[in-house]
This record gives structure tokens, C-alpha cells and sequence, in this order.
């Protein structure tokens, strides 16, 4: 199977260009090549297929072998993939995903993608749609206990479910032992991302994450933009944020009046190869 290793802000899956390669069972070709050690080594596994109602289609599944409905960092690569091995022969595109259609805008330079704005929709704050166990409207900065001790939560979908928790500092925080604990607490029925956040200003935060399926990655797009939204839900950053991530940074943009998120960040290939598995 011929595939394409990229990357956004070090969130690195394996892609595979369904226009020529045939998967007979994305979950465990998912959990092969996800496999630092005995595959490829990735966050998962992301295809490019033909689409009946855009541009082309993105098929993902995490690393466990669980299907993602959407990936900010990932649908930047597929646009980049879809130009640069054409695909695609224009600057402006629509990929479709389980979580809808979106619409990007290609930075090109020589002939490459560099960086792609993502339209993302609109934030999901209805804790049934997320979903979320609440009976409040929106949840917004709500006390729940995990793992005996008490944090405060905003609850956003991007396409999937997001939990944002505000913390002092990100940098020596133990995701791994806590991370599961939040993944697969009582209150988020279909599990959930979780991203811990430190603003430093108006404009600029650090985040890390721990995705569902995945665990700790060194970035996620759709929770930059969940944790954008939280942050001006909360009152604690302006509209437009460069978030920095443990791969690189983001900058998104909350537009409040259109209910619309924008993503701009880098995509980069690193290698292409045959995986033999």
C-alpha cells in the first residue's frame, strides 16, 4: 500500500490516497501502521477518497482503531496532498468529512501548499448535540471531579466533543496519568478530547491536549478551536488567538457575528513510501 507520512504542528498521521489504493479494513489498517514500533508509526490513519458532494473526502481513524468524525490538523494535510499531487487544481476547496462540509483556503508557494485557513463551522454548545450530560443550555465553566479532585469545564463540539479545563501552567502537568480519566468520564457518554489551557494574554494561550483514541498528541486542531471559543466564552481572550501547541502554533479566529471558526496553521509532508504490513 503506497502511503503519504505528513503532519500539522507535529499531529502526524499516515495517508493513503483511496483515488488509487484500496483499504478493505480502515480500523485495523488504522492500528498497524499507527504502531511507532512495529508500523509506521502515527496519530492515525487518514484517507483521501472520492467525494459525491466535494472536492474529495477525508476518512480518519485514530491510532485505537476508532473512527473520528473531523481533524483540524489533518483535513490542512489532506488539502495540501490533494494540491500538491493534483487532485485538486485550485486554491480554493471543499473536503468532506462526518462532521460536514468545509471549506479551505490554499496558501501556495512554488507550487506547494504551505499553510491553509479552515473554515470550521460553528462552535456546537448544545450539551446533547456535544454530547455532554448537563441539563444547562451551554456549559460553561462547570465544577466536575475526576479522579477526586474538583476542575471547571467548558463543553465544546467541533465536530467532536471537547472538554476545556483552565489551568496556572501546562508545562509540567502529568496528561498521561490524568488524561484518561477525563477521556472516559461519566458526563461524556461518546468519551471526549480534553484540553488544558494557559492564557498568557488577550491573544495568545498555550494548550495540550489529550485526544480520545489517541492520547497525549502534539497538537489538535479542533481543540485549539474549542479552546479559542471556551476562552471567549469565558471572557478570558480576545477573538483572534495564536495558540501555542506542543508542535508549533495555530491561529484561530472566533468570528461571533457569522457563529464561525477559523483555522490557519501549516501542513507539511515529510515522507511517501510502501507499506508492506
Amino acid at each position: 500500500m503506497k502511503f503519504t507520512k505528513m503532519h500539522g504542528c507535529g499531529n502526524d498521521y499516515v495517508y493513503v490516497n483511496l483515488f488509487e489504493e484500496k483499504i478493505d479494513d480502515f480500523c485495523d489498517t488504522a492500528i498497524k501502521v499507527s504502531d511507532r514500533h512495529f508500523g509506521i508509526g502515527s496519530d492515525g490513519l487518514i484517507c483521501i477518497a472520492p467525494s459525491e458532494v466535494a472536492d474529495v473526502r477525508m476518512i480518519m481513524y485514530n491510532l485505537d482503531g476508532s473512527e473520528g468524525e473531523m481533524c483540524g490538523n489533518g483535513i490542512r494535510c489532506v488539502a495540501k496532498y490533494s494540491y500538491d499531487h493534483g487532485l485538486v487544481d485550485k486554491d480554493i476547496i471543499t473536503v468532506e468529512t462526518k462532521a460536514g462540509i468545509k471549506t479551505l483556503e490554499l496558501n501556495v508557494e512554488n507550487g506547494k501548499v504551505s499553510t491553509v485557513k479552515v473554515n470550521m463551522g460553528a462552535p456546537i454548545m448544545e450539551p446533547e448535540k456535544i454530547p455532554v450530560v448537563s441539563d444547562k443550555s451551554e456549559v460553561i465553566s462547570e465544577p466536575i471531579t475526576v479522579n477526586g479532585k474538583e476542575y471547571k469545564f467548558t463543553a465544546v463540539s467541533m465536530g467532536n466533543p471537547h472538554s476545556v479545563i483552565f489551568v496556572d501552567e501546562t508545562k509540567d502537568l502529568p496528561l498521561a496519568e490524568m488524561g484518561p480519566y477525563f477521556e472516559n468520564h461519566e458526563f461524556f457518554p461518546a468519551r471526549v478530547n480534553t484540553e488544558f489551557i494557559q492564557v498568557l494574554s488577550r491573544n495568545e494561550i498555550n494548550m495540550r491536549v489529550w485526544e480520545r483514541g489517541s492520547g497525549e498528541t502534539l497538537a489538535c486542531g479542533t481543540g485549539a478551536c474549542a479552546s479559542v471559543v471556551a476562552c471567549v466564552k469565558n471572557g478570558l481572550t480576545d477573538n483572534k488567538v495564536t495558540v501555542h501547541l506542543l508542535g508549533g502554533d495555530l491561529v484561530i479566529e472566533y468570528n461571533e457575528e457569522e457563529n464561525t471558526v477559523y483555522m490557519t496553521g501549516p501542513a507539511t509532508e515529510s515522507f511517501s513510501g510502501v507499506w508492506e504490513g
